[in-house]
Formats: C-alpha cells, structure tokens, sequence
C-alpha cells in the first residue's frame, strides 16, 4: 500500500497526495491538481481498495469497495490557468468516514482513497488520480477546516429589526472545525442598494483558488479578528460591539463572516509537487460550502420579527403592493428558513393566476437575488408577482412563501 501511495501520476499530479481525516466525522481539504492536458475532471469516489484502471491511466476505485460519491451541494471546485490545474475541495461527508471506520474494525486497512477521473477532450483514455485518506482523529493533524457555521442574534432572532439610529443585539458565530490554528478575518457589512454577495463571495477564502482570491467583493468593514483554534472542535466566535453596526439610514442589511486563509501545515498545496506553478496555497479554514448571513432591518418591521424568531420562510423586500423605481436595480430578500438547500425565486405576471415564466436558484445563506432588468419582458403588463420556495436537500419542496405583487414604475 506503501508503494502505491507514493507513485506519482503518469500525466496529471496532486498537492496534497496523502491526508489525514477525521474518523468520526466530517473532513475538508484543499487538493490541487495540475499538468491537465486537453482533459477536464467529470467524477470523484471514495473507495476502501483501487485496481488498475486499464486500459486508461492510473489506478480507480474497486467497485466492491466504494464508500460514497462527492454530495453536488458540497462541490466547489474550479478549473484555472486555461484549463490546466483544478482545484478540487474535497468534502468528506460523515457517511463516508463511517463506512471507512467501520472497514477498519474488520480489520481492513486504516486508509482509504478519493480518486477524481479525468476524461480526455480528444479522445484519449480516461485518467484516474488519487489522493489517501488516513483515518485519525479532529485533532492537531488534520486540516484546518470549517464544518459548520451558524450566526445568530443573542435574542435568537433571525433577522432582527432597530429603528432608525437604535443599536442591536450582541450576536456570535458558533463553529464547529477540524484540525488547529489561526482563523482570522473580518465582519463586514453589505448595505441598502449595495449589490448583495454572490456564493463565490460567501466563500471563506482558503476554498478559492489563488487567482480567484483577491476577485472577491468587499463591503463596508465593520471590525477584523484574529483568534486561535485549539484542537477541540468548537469555538463560539462573538461578534463586534453592536454599536459599530451602521443604523442611519432605513432598508435591509447583511451582515457577513469574512474568514481569511491561515497558514496549515497539515492542507497547504505545493503548487510545484502538483506542477501547478510556484510556492505554498495557504488553505487554513478551507470550508466546502458558502458561510451564512445575518440581516437586521432599519425601520418598522414589528409584525415580521416574530415570524422570523421562528425560522419561518417569509419575504422581506420589496414590500406588498410597492412599485419598482424605474432605472434602479431590481432587489429581492427573503429570510433564512432552516433545513434547507436551495431557494427557488419564482415571478409570475400582475394578472390572473399565478403562472412561472421566470425563475432563479439560489444557494443556501444567501437569502437575496438581483433580478435582471428583462424580467419584465417575460411578466408584460404593468407588474409581476413573486414568491420564494425552498428546496431541501434533496430538492424536495419543503416551504414556499405567498405571492407578493409588485408594480411597474414609471
């Protein structure tokens, strides 16, 4: 096994080759690859055993042994550099880890692999490349990773509501990790009219590739933080004086999580081994999923809060029967409802019964949507009605709000 681990590929090489992971839950590393010639990555499988791949290149998962595939709401990988190296960000579900543990009680070996499958856009043969997971445990030798995020008000309100010039309550990030470390960043604050963050900004910045880093949006800063992790799996993160949050002026605000990337000895990718370039990515609090926002209203918003305290789904802006300020961008805000993977924003024409003609999906922590200026096209008349309707993990409709109308400005 030994042996096997330490082959190099035939055409396309790895950064890390060999990791350790959690055995008893989930794991995040930062992979590169590199050397893509004229191939783009089309699968991923975890697996207890590999065997030849013949006649393609490399070596695949034994079918016999397969632990389980990448979950799509996990996958943020991206190809860079003309096509030549992907950035993989390898998501390691629970499931996974369970049936690799389970393996080694039996007395199989304590490792297990992830290949990713190449596919030649030529005609060439299929390669196979793979990285190995050894079991272990959260602690000081994995990677640094984030698990989970959950922000939230002291007063457990999802969206909260101040008047104009009042001052909020304290709120928090709950974080469950891997590994240890530094975890530094930023709060920051997207205001009223500002263009609301798309999920490649929502992402912390050690799951970007490189080149992708410094392209993120930044919104008004708020305060920065820079604390250490200790290898226990958990950390309360407070956030700043709610003082310094701006309340000047009425309309919707987000607040966001800005986590930066740390130095992490146990997942940084040598660019060179993967010969994907020169030097170190630092990928310290890599996370496989967009962090979540918290949103505070400035103004009257009293009926709404105690449906939102619920985690209910329920629209935000524009307000029922409001009219579209004709040459302004076309916001939409929603809540956060729990439990769910996707938002489905639906528009319908003014009139008649309700009848999609055009429809958007959003991740998860986002909550907003920037509507394009042709939507109207598609409702015609003097208005539209919309509404949200969330997905589950596995899209399955799990809640859906009332249609809003809206009117056409002039």
């Amino acid at each position: 096994l030994g042996a096997l681990a330490a082959m190099p590929a035939l055409g396309v090489s790895r950064d890390p080759n060999g990791v350790n992971v959690n055995s008893q839950g989930a794991t995040t590393v930062f992979i590169t690859f590199g050397g893509l010639v004229e191939q783009v990555p089309v699968e991923n499988v975890w697996c207890g055993a590999l065997m030849p791949a013949a006649p393609d290149i490399g070596f695949r998962c034994d079918p016999a042994t397969v632990f389980g595939r990448l979950p799509l709401r996990f996958d943020q990988s991206r190809l860079s550099a003309g096509g030549s190296v992907f950035t993989d960000i390898m998501s390691i579900p629970p499931s996974v880890a369970r049936r690799a543990y389970q393996a080694a009680e039996r007395g199989e070996t304590s490792s297990f692999f992830y290949v990713r499958r190449f596919e030649s856009t030529v005609g060439g043969p299929d390669e196979y490349v793979f990285v190995t997971c050894r079991l272990a445990g959260g602690g000081a030798r994995v990677p640094l990773a984030l698990l989970d995020v959950r922000l939230a008000f002291e007063v457990d309100e999802t969206v909260a509501s101040v008047a104009r010039g009042g001052e909020l309550s304290r709120f928090s990030a709950e974080i469950s990790y891997n590994g240890t470390g530094r975890l530094r960043g930023r709060w920051e604050v997207v205001l009223p009219g500002d263009s609301p963050p798309e999920t490649r900004d929502l992402l912390t910045e050690a799951t970007l590739p490189p080149a992708e880093r410094p392209l993120q949006r930044r919104f008004t800063l708020v305060d920065r933080f820079n604390v250490f992790l200790p290898p226990t799996g958990h950390v309360v993160l407070p956030g700043p004086d709610p003082s310094r949050l701006p309340t000047e002026g009425d309309g919707l605000y987000q607040i966001l999580l800005r986590v930066e990337a740390s130095d992490d000895k146990e997942g940084d990718s040598n660019l060179n081994r993967a010969e994907a370039g020169e030097g170190i990515v630092h990928t310290g609090a890599v996370a496989g999923f967009p962090l979540p926002t918290l949103r505070y209203f400035v103004g009257t918003e009293g009926g709404l809060r105690a449906a939102l305290a619920q985690g209910a789904l329920a629209l935000l802006a524009p307000a029922a029967d409001s009219a579209a300020t004709a040459g302004k961008p076309l916001d939409f805000s929603w809540s956060v409802a729990r439990n769910v993977g996707l938002y489905r924003v639906e528009f319908s024409p003014l009139q008649g019964d309700a009848k999609v003609v055009f429809s958007a999906l959003l991740q998860q922590g986002i909550g907003s949507y920037r509507a394009p200026a042709f939507v109207w096209d598609h409702v015609g008349g003097d208005g539209l009605k919309w509404r949200v309707v969330a997905l589950g993990l596995d899209g399955e409709v799990i809640a859906e709000t009332e249609w809003r109308p809206l009117r056409r400005g002039a």
